[in-house]
């Protein structure tokens, strides 16, 4: 039974790791493009804290507090529960902290005459009227000033 709750202990552990884990920058070019804002909205964008790591780091919490309780299967049953009940509690933290957050949507003309939108953080100094860059694709994409 203890080698269960060490390979139990394991596993969360790598759980935990790997959802921390986020990928670096990626070697390469960067597309920019030059036009002039159309049109600027107010969005909120979702919150970029990572999803799950309440639950992970929880239950490796209540796991560790578990471990301290008792002995045999009394210590094996604690660490299991300390696990659940701290993934349960720090998932329920997590979701509180998750708030979304004030973003912009700016639409750009191109000097080739396509529109893009780019959403992102707000950005005061960009105004409708203005010459800026578009740098990057897709969600990496924003609007910066020429």
């Amino acid at each position: 039974m203890k080698r269960l709750a060490t390979l139990a202990t394991l596993l969360v552990l790598v759980l935990g790791l790997s959802a921390c884990a986020t990928p670096g920058p990626q070697p390469g070019e960067m597309e920019i493009r030059r036009g002039v804002i159309e049109q600027i909205s107010s969005v909120q964008l979702a919150s970029n804290h990572h999803q799950g790591v309440g639950a992970v780091v929880g239950g490796l919490a209540g796991l560790g507090i578990g471990s301290l309780i008792g002995g045999g299967t009394g210590r094996d049953v604690a660490m299991v529960a300390g696990a659940i009940g701290g993934a349960l509690v720090g998932n329920e933290v997590q979701k509180k902290h998750d708030q979304p957050v004030p973003g912009q949507q700016v639409i750009v003309r191109t000097t080739s005459g396509v529109l893009v939108a780019v959403t992102q953080p707000v950005n005061a100094a960009l105004r409708v009227g203005q010459r800026v860059y578009i740098q990057g694709n897709g969600e990496g994409a924003r609007v910066t000033l020429e």
